[in-house]
């Protein structure tokens, strides 16, 4: 992808280099050229459709602030309270939450108005019914109390999970479900099911708002598996297909020295060079790819478990390049496999010794740690410590504190996180 757009500007700024396959309008066209002989088809969008397009590019989403303003707007609030409502949406964070005490907010005014705190108290209550729900809350209990108060009030559990999380919110974070027993009078199995609404409730209600649009990549390198043979490819869908412009080229007459003919001559030349060296990328990203799959074909039949250590000094090694150049070249290229699709740089991963004088991936320990978390008694979750000696078993010799740093790479929680109710 980022050849291609590479591409295009080398031919934006060359008029000697043709993109192949372009159907872009030529700038001076025949005299007698009719403007349905430039499309085959008339455009098939209607006019409204058009329209909505318009629209949809210059609107490509409303933020936070936007969705609640525009609720506000609907509200009908008195001037005085309308404006308050504004000041407290501009102090509401990414997540939802307000970012500044109501002490502030109502000094904030300065004077100007005669704004109390309980005036912006009760406001901010009318905010907290406004879309997403859980919004404008000053704390995670808060936020998650609103968001039960909003639930049908015949939903099972309702009225225990709202008491929960206003009064033992810590004790259900550490999962302490001994003391939250204890303290509630709940049994095991309705502890379960309260912990269970509460767990479909979203700590973080304006997140929705603040999340980066999709991207979308396409691979530079595509992999197969063609007769039990892994074969590796460049993808032309994602490389550019220069060429030197024919008419340009026709116009450089060699015996001519003239300065028009030299500097036609001179492009002409950068322009064969920036092709040569586009072509001597493309050649070096396909040995480099080549070599990581060749390293890798466990990891592509069997997956992280059997992913292999590799550094770039072993890759550049095998092509006889600098590690410098290796980096670059995978940085931000993409290889897509039968296993899905993964930038280049996620096959390399530190070397790990193991007792029987062997090396593994950290990338495959992280698969074994997120297997045996899968896998374990969510009453009695493994520890650091308990990893660690499973790992030993296998010859996999690791310290606990390497099995934590790995545990939380890969956003693990710790065992007493862990810990939860059948």
């Amino acid at each position: 992808e980022e050849a291609a757009e590479e591409g295009e500007e080398a031919v934006s700024e060359a008029p000697e280099l043709d993109l192949e396959g372009s159907d872009a309008i030529p700038e001076d066209l025949p005299i007698d050229t009719r403007w349905e002989d430039v499309y085959a088809a008339p455009p098939s969008a209607t006019p409204a459709a058009e329209e909505r397009d318009l629209f949809e590019r210059a609107h490509p989403g409303d933020s936070l602030q936007d969705h609640l303003l525009w609720q506000l707007n609907l509200a009908a609030l008195p001037p005085l309270e309308h404006l308050i409502a504004t000041v407290i949406i501009d102090a509401i964070d990414d997540s939802g939450m307000v970012a500044t005490s109501v002490a502030d907010i109502a000094s904030s005014f300065d004077g100007r108005f005669d704004v109390s705190e309980a005036q912006v108290t009760e406001v901010l209550r009318r905010l907290q019914h406004f879309d997403p729900p859980g919004v404008a809350a000053r704390t995670l209990a808060e936020a998650l109390s609103l968001q039960l108060q909003q639930l049908d009030p015949e939903t099972p559990w309702r009225e225990e999970a709202i008491d929960l999380v206003e009064a033992h919110l810590d004790l259900l974070a550490t999962k302490d479900f001994a003391t939250l027993k204890r303290r509630t009078q709940f049994g095991e199995e309705e502890l379960a099911q309260i912990a269970a609404l509460i767990g479909e409730l979203n700590p973080r209600p304006g997140a929705a708002y603040s999340a980066e649009p999709t991207l979308y990549v396409v691979p530079e390198v595509v992999v197969k598996k063609i007769n039990g043979r892994w074969r590796v490819e460049l993808n032309p869908d994602a490389l550019p297909r220069l060429r030197i412009n024919p008419s340009y080229a026709g116009l450089v007459k060699r015996a001519d020295n003239s300065p028009d003919n030299v500097y036609l001559r001179d492009n002409l030349a950068e322009a064969r060079w920036f092709l040569k060296c586009l072509q001597s990328r493309h050649d070096t990203l396909l040995r480099v790819a080549t070599k990581i799959v060749e390293v890798q074909q466990d990891f592509l039949t069997h997956g992280e478990e059997a992913m292999k250590p590799l550094v770039l000094n072993d890759i550049a090694e095998a092509v006889e390049m600098h590690e410098s150049t290796i980096s670059r070249v995978t940085s931000r290229k993409y290889m897509h496999t039968p296993r899905g699709l993964f930038e280049l740089k996620y096959f390399f991963s530190s070397h790990v010794s193991t007792s029987s004088g062997g090396e593994v991936s950290s990338t495959a320990i992280r698969a074994l740690i997120r297997k045996l978390t899968a896998a374990e008694d969510p009453r009695k979750p493994l520890s650091d410590s308990k990893i660690a000696a499973i790992l030993a078993d296998q010859n996999i010799k690791v310290a606990r504190r390497t099995v934590a740093k790995y545990r939380e790479s890969i956003s693990i929680p710790p065992s007493n996180m862990r810990k939860r109710l059948a």
